[in-house]
């Protein structure tokens, strides 16, 4: 890549070119840009990218615990109880203590939170193109597929 091809990922010019070339380092400004695009875009419809998970993982999968629903979409359960706060309060979640356990809640969709994913889908996937607009079709499918290889590997 060229100097000037890094300005787009908020590189500094005179960055010597070897810091330019690490891949953990574009994999981080590249994650970083998109975040706050993704963030900034999610904000401007009212919503935040874990509100935005919650939602896909209920519909995706049913109703849930909080700790279920924790493992699934990666929010601490401690930062998840205020995400199912203001979803609750915007009446696009219910929750509802579980009958075999009642000191666990069950998360459950409701009809307006999946009117609400329908329309956070088409933004996010809005986002999706403008984030790698760079990139053709077939190098967008690449790079996830990348992108997945790295995050199965440094799982296990």
């Amino acid at each position: 890549m060229s100097t000037g091809d890094m300005r787009h990922l908020g590189d500094d010019p005179a960055t010597p070119a070897r810091l330019r070339r690490i891949p953990s380092r574009l994999l981080s400004i590249a994650a970083a840009q998109a975040d706050r695009s993704v963030s900034a875009g999610l904000a401007a419809a009212d919503a935040h990218k874990w509100h935005y998970a919650v939602l896909a993982a209920l519909d995706d999968s049913g109703q849930a615990s909080q700790a279920t629903l924790s493992r699934r979409t990666g929010i601490y359960r401690s930062d998840l109880v205020s995400v199912i706060n203001e979803l609750a309060g915007r009446g696009l979640v219910r929750r509802e203590h579980d009958l075999s356990d009642r000191r666990r809640n069950i998360i459950t969709l409701t009809a307006e939170g999946r009117e609400q994913l329908s329309r956070l889908d088409h933004l996010v996937s809005a986002l999706q193109d403008d984030v790698l607009a760079p990139l053709s079709p077939a190098e967008r499918e690449q790079l996830v597929g990348l992108l997945t290889r790295l995050v199965q590997h440094h799982a296990t």
